[in-house]
C-alpha cells in the first residue's frame, strides 16, 4: 500500500502502474491461494458440523445439523453412526441395554468398549416414553480427561462409533466448545515455516537498503546543487512554484521520489513464485507412488503446503503408539497352562514340543486345568459377534444350523480388549493372567452392590472402584498366562533408525502403561536392546522428583529415559531446566500415561527451548489432535475409522513408514528449491535496480529512470519469473533413492544450513558485484562507439539502459542454469524460451509506434542495438565476465572442499546422472520416486553403456 501512494505523487518518477499492479498481482495471487486452501478446511468441518442427525421433540424424531444440538437434547444414534455430542446412553435396542462402541477416532483403539444404559431408562425405548421423561442428570463441569466417565460406563464420547448396535437414545451433556473432544484440541494457530521467518529478515534487511540509498541520493542530489552550475542547467530550469518551494518539503519529496525510484529491490513478486511454488509443489506429494498404500486405497495428502520446506528442517518427532506404530491388530501366540508351554498350531493349542496330528474334526481330550483355564478365557470377556451378512445364514437365521456349527467367513468378533479379540479368535508380546476364585451366591451379591455404588460414585469413583477391585481380587487361584502380540506397523523398525541417522530425535508420547509402551519402545528399535534405560516414574513429590532428576543428569549419555504423566508433571512445575537438560542428553525418550492434553504440553516445551529446533508430531487419534496442533509440523496417521488427526493435521499419510520418505526426499527437495528460490529473487532484485542507483551518479540525481516503464513492469513478471518457477518445482540435488539410502545427508540442510545469513550475504553481494559489471562494462565498452546510431553521436539514455538490461536478463538467467542440477525439457523450454522471448518482445515493443502511449522512447532503439557488432561484443564479455569466477568457484570447492551431499553426486551422479541409469532401472527410478517426472524429464537416453545402479550393461 505504502508503494502504490508513493506511487501517486505528481513527481513520481515511474507511472502508478508500473508499481502498482505488481503489488496487486501479488495480492490477488496469494489472497486466492490462501482462499482456496480456507474453503478446503471449511468443506471438512462442515462434513462433521453440519452432519444430520435426529433428536427427539415434540413426540417424534425430528432431523436436525449437528451443529445445532444443544444441552438436555435426546439424541436417536444408529449403528455405525457418530455420537454428535457427548451423550449419556438412556436406552438401547439390545435386551440387556448395553451397546457397544469404537473409540478409534478419539484414541486410535479399533477394539470395541461396552457401554450400559443407566438403569432407570433402560426401559424408555420409543420416542413417546422418552418424550415423557421427566429427569435430571448430575454431572461434572466439562473437563478434557477422556479417561474420567460421568457413570458406570455411561458416557457415550462425541467422535466414537456405534457398532454392532441398532440404534441407541442418548441426552446431550456436554456439546459444541465444551465436549471432551473439543477441550482435547488447542486453539489452531498459523504455522509460518523458518524459510519465511528468514524471509522477512531479508526483506526487513533490504528494506534498509532502499533507505539508505534513497537518504544517499537525495543528500548527494541536494550537495551537487549546490555549485551554482549544477543547480539550473539551461535544459531543466525551475519555475517559480519550485523557487519558492519550502526547503523541507522539496527535501520529503526527493526523498519519496527515490524509494519509488528504487522500491524494485524489494521483492514483492517473490511471494507470489513462493506462493505458487508452494501450492503446486504439494501435488507432488499426492502423486507420489510410494507414499500410496493399496490396501486402503489411501493416497498422502496436504492440508497446509505453506509448510512443504519445514519436512526438511525436523530435529524432533514425537509420535503416538497405539495405531500409530502398531496395527492395533493383537494375535495369539502362546499360553502357558499349569506351567505347560502350549502353542497354536492348526488351529488347536499344541504342547511345546509336540506336533498337531490328529484329524480335523477330532477333539482333544481335556485335563481339568486345561478346561478350568479355556473356561476362563471363553467366559471372562467382553466379545460380541456381528453377522453382518444375515442371508448367509440358514435355518430360519440360526447361525449353528450349518452342519459344521458356524461360518467365520460370515461373523465379526467385536471385543471392549485386543487381547480378548485375539484369546477368542485364536491369530512385543503381551502377557495376560488367567486367575480364578469361587463365589458364593451370598458373595456375589455382595460384590455386585460394592461395584454398582463404585462406578455411580460422583466424588472419588476412581479410588472406590479401585478398592472395590482390590476387595474382589485376592486369594486367587492361578490358571494361567496368555502371549498375544500387538502387531507393529510394517517397516516402523527401519523408519525409525532412518529418522534417528538423519538426526531426527523420536519421542514416543502414549497414554499406554508403563510396561506395555516399553515393550513397544523395545520392539520397533525405539529402545535398542543394549541400552540402559533410565525411569523417572510415580513421583509423588517435588523434591522426590528433584532428587531422582539430579541422580539421572549424570547417566543420560546414550540411554532412554521412561517419564510417566504424573512425573512429568511435577517436573515440568518447578525443574523443568533439569528436566530438558536431561532429555536432550537421551538417545530416545518415552512418556506413558499422558493425557491429551500432556502430549501438546511436550512439544511445546520443546518447541519454546533455547535452541527452537523445529517439531514433528504425528498421531492418529483425536487425543492426539493438540499435540499435531502445536507442532511445527502435524501429520496425521489415516487409521481405520478416524479422521480427527487428519483433519486437523498439516499432511496426513495411511502409516508411519511413509514418514521417512517425507521428510528426507520430499523435505528435502523442497527446502533445497525454495531456500534456492528466494535467494535467487533477492540476488536478482539487486541486479536489477542497482545500475538505476549508479545511473544517478551519472544524470545529477534527477530521478531520470534508466529503464523503459515497460521493462521494470515485465522484469519479474515475464522475463525471469519462469525459469526459476520450474527450478523450484523440478530440482534435485541427487536421486530420490540417494536420499532414502543415505539419511546423513539430511544432515546437511538441517538448521536452515542453506539460508543462513552468510549464505543469503554471498548472494546479495554477488548481485552487487553483477550489477557493476553490467554499468561499468556497457559503459566502458559502448561509451564512445560511433556506430551505434549510424550518425556518429554516442548513443542515448534509453539505448544504454537497454544494454544494461538485455545483459541483466541474460546473466541472470544462465546464472540459475548454472545452479540447476536436473534438467527436464521443462527447465530447457523456459531457460532458453525466456531469453529468447525477451528479444522477440522487445523487437516487437520497439518496432511499432504505439498510438496510446505518450511517449515513444523505445521506437526502434532495440534493432539499432542489435544492429552493433560492439554491443554484441559487449553482451558476450559482460556475461562471461560474471558468470566464469561463479564456475571456477564451484569447480574449486567441489574437488577441495566437497560437501556430503556433492560426494553423493559424484557417486550417483547427481540429477543429472541418471543418464547413468540403464533403461530398466530407469523404469524402476520413475515408478519409486514421483510420477510427475514420467511426464517431464527427458534426461533418460534410449542408449546406455553402463548402469551406476546395477551392473555393467549394454542396452541397444
Amino acid at each position: 500500500p505504502k508503494v502504490f501512494f508513493q506511487s501517486l505523487m505528481i513527481d513520481t518518477p515511474t507511472s502508478p502502474v508500473t508499481s502498482g499492479l505488481p503489488l496487486f498481482f501479488v495480492i490477488t495471487v496469494t489472497a486466492i491461494k490462501q482462499g482456496y486452501e480456507d474453503w478446503l478446511r471449511h468443506k471438512a468441518d462442515n462434513e462433521v458440523n453440519g452432519a444430520p442427525v435426529f433428536v427427539v421433540r415434540s413426540g417424534s424424531l425430528v432431523q436436525t445439523r449437528s451443529k445445532n444440538i444443544r444441552v438436555g437434547d435426546i439424541v436417536r444414534v444408529a449403528k455405525d453412526e457418530t455420537f454428535p455430542a457427548d451423550l449419556v446412553l438412556l436406552s438401547s435396542d439390545r435386551a440387556d441395554g448395553t451397546c457397544h462402541i469404537t473409540t478409534a477416532s478419539l484414541d486410535g483403539e479399533t477394539n470395541l468398549k461396552t457401554h450400559y444404559s443407566v438403569a432407570e431408562t433402560s426401559v424408555c425405548q420409543s420416542v413417546s416414553r422418552l418424550e415423557a421423561l421427566q429427569a435430571v442428570v448430575e454431572c461434572q463441569q466439562p473437563e478434557a480427561d477422556l479417561y474420567r466417565p460421568l457413570g458406570p460406563e455411561n458416557l457415550l464420547l462425541r467422535g466414537a462409533r456405534l457398532k454392532n448396535t441398532k440404534e441407541i437414545f442418548g441426552v446431550a451433556v456436554y456439546t459444541g466448545m465444551e465436549s471432551k473432544m473439543a477441550l482435547n484440541y488447542k486453539c489452531k494457530s498459523q504455522k509460518r515455516s523458518a524459510v519465511e521467518k528468514s524471509m522477512n529478515t531479508f526483506l526487513i534487511i533490504y528494506l534498509g537498503i532502499l533507505l539508505f540509498e534513497a537518504v544517499l541520493s537525495t543528500i548527494l542530489k541536494y550537495a551537487w546543487q549546490a555549485e551554482n552550475k549544477w543547480d539550473e542547467p539551461f535544459y531543466n530550469q525551475k519555475t517559480e512554484q519550485e523557487k519558492n518551494s519550502s526547503p523541507i518539503l522539496k527535501f520529503i519529496s526527493d526523498f519519496l521520489a527515490f524509494l519509488v525510484l528504487y522500491n524494485f529491490i524489494i521483492p514483492i513478486s517473490l511471494y507470489v513464485t513462493v506462493e505458487m511454488q508452494k501450492f503446486l509443489g504439494s501435488f507432488f506429494i499426492g502423486w507420489d507412488l510410494d507414499l500410496y498404500h493399496e490396501e486402503t486405497d489411501q493416497k498422502a495428502q496436504v492440508n497446509t503446503s505453506d509448510l512443504n520446506e519445514e519436512l526438511g528442517q525436523v530435529e524432533y518427532v514425537f509420535t503416538d503408539k497405539t495405531g500409530t506404530l502398531t496395527e492395533n491388530e493383537m494375535h495369539f501366540r502362546e499360553c502357558s497352562i499349569n506351567g505347560t508351554k502350549y502353542r497354536e498350531a492348526n488351529g488347536k493349542l499344541v504342547p511345546e514340543g509336540m506336533t498337531d496330528d490328529s484329524p480335523d474334526g477330532s477333539t482333544p481330550h481335556l485335563i481339568g486345568d486345561e478346561l478350568l483355564f479355556l473356561k476362563a478365557v471363553s467366559l471372562c470377556h467382553t466379545v460380541q459377534i456381528s453377522y453382518d451378512q444375515p442371508d448367509c445364514l440358514v435355518g430360519g437365521g440360526d447361525p449353528f444350523s450349518h452342519a459344521n456349527g458356524f461360518s467365520s467367513n460370515y461373523m465379526e468378533y467385536y471385543a471392549s480388549s485386543p487381547d480378548e479379540k485375539a484369546l477368542v479368535e485364536a491369530k512385543g508380546l503381551r502377557t495376560l493372567v488367567v486367575a480364578c476364585r469361587h463365589f458364593s451366591p451370598k458373595e456375589y451379591i455382595d460384590v455386585d452392590r460394592r461395584l454398582n455404588m463404585a462406578r455411580t460414585a460422583l466424588q472419588q469413583r476412581e479410588e472406590k472402584l479401585q478398592e472395590a477391585f482390590s476387595y474382589i481380587e485376592r486369594d486367587l487361584q492361578l490358571l494361567g498366562a496368555t502371549g498375544v502380540e500387538d502387531k507393529l506397523q510394517d517397516k516402523v523398525q527401519e523408519t525409525i533408525e532412518a529418522l534417528r541417522l538423519a538426526g531426527i530425535k523420536v519421542w514416543v508420547l502414549t497414554g499406554d502403561k508403563h510396561e506395555t509402551a516399553v515393550s513397544v519402545s523395545l520392539s520397533c528399535g525405539h529402545f535398542h536392546r543394549t541400552m540402559n534405560i533410565l525411569e523417572l516414574l510415580q513421583q509423588r513429590s517435588d523434591n522426590e522428583c528433584a532428587e531422582q532428576l539430579g541422580r539421572l543428569e549424570d547417566h543420560v549419555i546414550q540411554h532412554g529415559l521412561v517419564v510417566d504423566g504424573a512425573s512429568l508433571s511435577l517436573a515440568l512445575r518447578e525443574h523443568e531446566k533439569l528436566f530438558m537438560e536431561v532429555c536432550k542428553n537421551c538417545s530416545a525418550v518415552l512418556c506413558c500415561r499422558m493425557a491429551p492434553l500432556q502430549k501438546a504440553k511436550v512439544v511445546r516445551l520443546i518447541k519454546t527451548s533455547p535452541e527452537k529446533p523445529i517439531t514433528l508430531a504425528i498421531g492418529d487419534g483425536a487425543n492426539d489432535v493438540s499435540m499435531i496442533q502445536e507442532a511445527h509440523v502435524g501429520i496425521g496417521i489415516m487409521g481405520k475409522e478416524g479422521r480427527q488427526a487428519v483433519r486437523n493435521s498439516d499432511y496426513a499419510i495411511a502409516r508411519f513408514k511413509f514418514l521417512a520418505k517425507l521428510l528426507l526426499v520430499h523435505g528435502h527437495f523442497y527446502y533445497i528449491r525454495i531456500a534456492t528460490l528466494v535467494q535467487y529473487f533477492f540476488y536478482k532484485n539487486v541486479c536489477f535496480i542497482t545500475p538505476q542507483f549508479l545511473y544517478q551518479f551519472f544524470c545529477l540525481f534527477s530521478q531520470q529512470t534508466l529503464y523503459d516503464s515497460v521493462y521494470l513492469t515485465l522484469y519479474n513478471i515475464c522475463f525471469t519469473s519462469l525459469p526459476i518457477l520450474v527450478y523450484s518445482l523440478f530440482e534435485q540435488l541427487v536421486h530420490p533413492h540417494v536420499l532414502q539410502n543415505k539419511p546423513g545427508l539430511y544432515r546437511d540442510i538441517s538448521r536452515n544450513a542453506m539460508l543462513s545469513f552468510r549464505t543469503f550475504l554471498y548472494w546479495t553481494l554477488l548481485g552487487f558485484c553483477h550489477a557493476f559489471v553490467f554499468f561499468f562494462g556497457s559503459y566502458i565498452l559502448m561509451g564512445e562507439d560511433t556506430t551505434l546510431m549510424g550518425n556518429g553521436q554516442m548513443f542515448g539514455n534509453w539505448t544504454f539502459g537497454t544494454l544494461v538490461f538485455t545483459v541483466m536478463v541474460i546473466t541472470v538467467t544462465l546464472k540459475l542454469a548454472l545452479e540447476t542440477h536436473f534438467w527436464t525439457w521443462m527447465n530447457h523450454f523456459v531457460t532458453w524460451g525466456s531469453i529468447a522471448f525477451y528479444f522477440i518482445f522487445s523487437l516487437f515493443y520497439g518496432g511499432i509506434i504505439w498510438p496510446f502511449l505518450h511517449t515513444q522512447d523505445m521506437y526502434f532503439v532495440f534493432v539499432q542495438l542489435l544492429s552493433s557488432g560492439s554491443a554484441w561484443f559487449a553482451i558476450i564479455i559482460i556475461v562471461i565476465t560474471c558468470l566464469f569466477p561463479d564456475v571456477v568457484k564451484k569447480v574449486f570447492y567441489r574437488h577441495l572442499q566437497p560437501t556430503s551431499t556433492q560426494k553423493s553426486q559424484v557417486t550417483w551422479g547427481g540429477g543429472a546422472g541418471r543418464k547413468n541409469l540403464c533403461m530398466k532401472c530407469v523404469v524402476e527410478c520413475v515408478s519409486e520416486s514421483l510420477i510427475f517426472n514420467l511426464y517431464v524429464s527427458s534426461s533418460y537416453p534410449l542408449y546406455v553403456f553402463s548402469c551406476c545402479r546395477c551392473t555393467p550393461t549394454v542396452w541397444r
